[in-house]
């Protein structure tokens, strides 16, 4: 069976790099397991993550994204678990978090690398008990959800350095797909050429067919980032 078969225009590829993540891709999506995803930012994690979700059996349920790095560290454990009413200054209402709202489904957490020593404790107790427990709370909650990780840092060097937990590590890195920069697979330049001219020419009303070979040969020749 053709791995691409149902991915989107833009995920076909003419890279033999880009077809063994796709492949590693088709073989984790019906799985429960844990998926590490890396590679530089904006290769794209969040949209194979997506991918992984479309394809799995838990497509159903809903797909949350979290950019870890994004989210301040007072908030973070609240964001991520809830809180109960009361749990701290502020706190008029009881609160889900995103684990609980992407129950049966999976959560995305982008740029884990950027959390805390203490939430990574509770990551670790997500991944090994399957429970996590609001702030306030003295009970766990089931922890129904899928968990997909990406980091643009190398996490394996944060453990050696003492800034990752080494046991958090080896729960995340179960299933690992590392992807590409562009500037290793410049074959698929035409595809995502072809790709963005039919959006925008979607969006406004243009019968733009291509570009120049000028153009084209241009983009070969950068040295892309």
């Amino acid at each position: 069976q053709d791995v691409q078969g149902g991915f989107s225009e833009m995920l076909k590829t003419r890279s033999q790099i880009m077809k063994r993540v796709f492949e590693k891709v088709s073989l984790v999506s019906r799985t429960e397991t844990t998926v590490l995803l890396t590679g530089e930012t904006g290769v794209g994690k969040g949209v194979i993550a997506n991918l992984i979700h479309t394809e799995s059996q838990r497509s159903a349920g809903p797909m949350l994204s979290v950019h870890c790095g994004a989210i301040p560290e007072p908030l973070i454990e609240s964001e991520l678990f809830g809180h109960e009413k009361g749990a701290f200054t502020g706190a008029i209402r009881n609160k889900k978090g995103k684990f609980a709202q992407a129950a049966h489904g999976t959560i995305f957490l982008d740029e884990i690398g950027t959390v805390t020593s203490a939430i990574q404790i509770k990551l670790l107790q997500v991944l090994q008990d399957r429970t996590f427990q609001p702030v306030g709370s003295d009970r766990p909650h089931a922890a129904d959800v899928r968990v997909i990780a990406a980091s643009n840092s190398d996490l394996e060097q944060m453990v050696s350095k003492g800034e990752f937990r080494k046991d958090l590590y080896f729960r995340l890195n179960i299933f690992p797909i590392d992807i590409p920069p562009l500037r290793l697979r410049k074959e698929d330049l035409p595809l995502f050429i072809s790709f963005f001219i039919d959006q925008l020419n979607s969006k406004h009303e243009k019968r733009i067919k291509g570009i120049s070979p000028e153009a084209m040969e241009a983009f070969n020749l950068y040295d892309w980032p």
